[in-house]
């Protein structure tokens, strides 16, 4: 029986042409080896299966070619190829860093950097996975890597740059290695197909390479996979029950009975999933996915962002022609924040239920009874028990007083005859013109803001009575609030409102009123209406004598923020226990 070899290794590339989806890079090097002109260390860097050690091997391979070609690819035909080919080659070796990273490992590369080549012009050094050294073992190989000697090239691969030393990276020439587009992977795959004598649909290649993620390793493992499982004959359907993937069926089924408000419908599609042993979140995250290719075969310009085949983009246009635009970017807004909040729920299938039921409500007029009500429609329907209540009280009242008793008819006559007593104070909550009686009758109270502008808050026009009431600081900065709350009923003024809020007027030298602002922007913006503030503050205070100053604080009056650091200095001087175990802890700031 002849030996079985893994396609990611029986068509692993063997030249710069052969190398998928690293155009731009293979060409660099390509035309570094033609010039001659070769840095003494390079760093590929790049998610994993998409070419790094490869393409560090064909480069160690054609710098030591003896004859090397026009096109900067190697002859393999020379004695330094075939003994590379041959797996014998004394002139390129590998380093495995993730499980040679110690000191003495590198001190032992170090040692053989000092022999001359062979065959060939430099000795390659080649180390994987170069960000699991050590930091000492970073440190022994600093210098070598700095002044390496001249018949020697050090080669780096690694996944995640980000752990590298800077002075590592500061000694090497980059190379950002991509990942794979779809169109890459399908392409590489049919040509493995064809050579393998496979048949091969390329609707179920497209779910392969997006199962994939852009790496052409992970592809072709998923393709030996499925070539298995189907016996040579690789459709749709068989990788998609190969792999557990749900079919793109139920997506376009799911958008379609969201957008008909068919929310009952929609769940039992969402449970006849979940049967099959899907997980809720990625169906969620599929249907997202879904309804994003949907708005972009909305737009002919936009429709190449699809990584489908021609079927499905046409399938994408259909479904794009019945839905709205406004329905699909609420639909996503809404998935994509289900998303955010599925982790913390702690009952999840509730948590995408709710949001299937929002997104098939999009599309439901307020007016009309569903499955479910939109938030307008529970609002309309409050307000009309409300107006019913209302309505109804005083009837309730007149029955009450028809069935009172002579004598308690006859004592309110004589009450209601006699001279009438000193009216109770109305108590005024928060400045806001809310009375105790408004407030319990449910009615807004209309007089305490005569004088003052319904659109913004703000009175217009000066006191025509001449008032000295005294007025405190307390008062003064209570009136100030209740303006700023009046202030945020207008969509002009609610921003600055906001920032008024902020801001605490002071009474420098009665009845003089100051007010200290932060910066030159908000001083700017607030000047325009000093006038109307100020006639508002005597207005309320009873004060028309009160005077209004404004001015921009000083860099000393400004109080900076204090930093974390700098909260946990103090803490520590003030505490010497607390100071003692952050030291005996070795606490630190991250």
């Amino acid at each position: 029986m002849e030996e079985y070899i893994v396609s990611a290794r029986k068509y692993r590339p063997t030249t710069f042409d052969s190398v998928v989806g690293q155009t731009a890079l293979t060409t660099t090097l390509k035309h570094a080896v033609m010039s001659g002109k070769l840095a003494h260390a390079y760093l590929f860097c790049g998610p994993r299966g998409v070419g790094k050690t490869t393409c560090a091997r064909i480069f160690a391979k054609t710098i030591n070619c003896l004859h090397p070609t026009a096109e900067g690819e190697a002859c393999n035909t020379c004695e330094s190829c075939k003994a590379f080919n041959e797996q014998r080659s004394y002139n390129i070796l590998e380093l495995d860093a993730a499980s040679n990273n110690s000191v003495e490992n590198i001190k032992s590369l170090m040692e053989q950097t000092r022999i001359a080549p062979q065959v060939g012009r430099y000795k390659v050094f080649i180390i994987d996975e170069v960000h699991m050294l050590s930091t000492a073992a970073f440190n022994a190989f600093l210098k070598t890597l700095e002044e390496p000697p001249a018949h020697v090239i050090f080669i780096l691969a690694t996944t995640e740059k980000h752990k590298i030393m800077p002075t590592i990276l500061s000694r090497c020439q980059l190379y950002d290695f991509e990942r794979m587009s779809v169109a890459s992977i399908i392409g590489h795959l049919k040509k493995v197909a064809e050579q393998e004598g496979i048949k091969v649909e390329e609707q179920a290649l497209h779910v392969i390479a997006e199962k994939a993620d852009g790496g052409m390793r992970d592809a072709l493992s998923i393709f030996d996979q499925v070539a298995s499982f189907s016996q040579g004959d690789i459709t749709y359907q068989k990788v998609l029950e190969d792999l557990n993937i749900l079919d793109i069926d139920y997506y376009f089924q799911m958008v379609d009975k969201a957008f008909a408000n068919e929310v009952k419908e929609l769940l039992l599609l969402f449970n006849a999933i979940l049967s099959r042993g899907f997980d809720a979140a990625k169906t969620m995250n599929g249907m997202a996915s879904h309804i994003r290719n949907v708005l972009m075969a909305k737009d002919p310009a936009t429709l190449p962002l699809i990584e489908a085949s021609e079927e499905q983009r046409a399938r994408y246009q259909e479904q794009a022609a019945r839905c709205t635009t406004p329905f699909l970017y609420k639909a996503l807004r809404i998935l994509n924040q289900c998303d955010v909040n599925y982790r913390a729920s702690s009952n999840k299938r509730l948590a995408v239920e709710i949001a299937l039921i929002q997104v098939a409500q999009i599309t439901q007029p307020d007016d009309e009874a569903g499955a479910g009500r939109s938030p307008k429609r529970l609002k309309s329907l409050f307000q009309k028990k409300v107006a019913v209540r209302k309505e109804a009280a005083p009837q309730v009242a007149a029955v009450e007083h028809a069935s009172l008793p002579e004598e308690k008819a006859k004592q309110e006559k004589v009450q209601a005859t006699a001279t009438p007593s000193k009216p109770i104070h109305r108590i005024n909550f928060n400045q806001i013109g809310d009375t105790f009686d408004s407030l319990l009758h449910g009615q807004r109270e209309t007089h305490d803001t005569a004088g003052i502008a319904e659109n913004d808050g703000l009175s217009a026009e000066q006191p025509t009575e001449q008032t000295v009431h005294v007025f405190t600081e307390d008062g003064l900065r209570t009136e100030w609030l209740a303006m700023c709350q009046r202030m945020q009923t207008n969509k002009q003024f609610m921003a600055l409102s906001m920032r008024m809020q902020n801001l605490l007027p002071t009474i420098t030298d009665y009845p003089h009123v100051s007010l200290v602002i932060d910066n030159e922007l908000l001083y700017s913006q607030l000047l325009p209406i000093k006038k109307r503030i100020e006639t508002t503050l005597r207005k309320k205070l009873l004060n028309t004598e009160l005077d209004l100053t404004m001015r921009v604080a000083s860099p000393e009056e400004i109080k900076r923020i204090p930093t974390r650091r700098e909260i946990l200095q103090q803490l520590q001087q003030d505490n010497e226990a607390f100071a003692r175990l952050c030291q005996t802890l070795q606490l630190q700031l991250e």
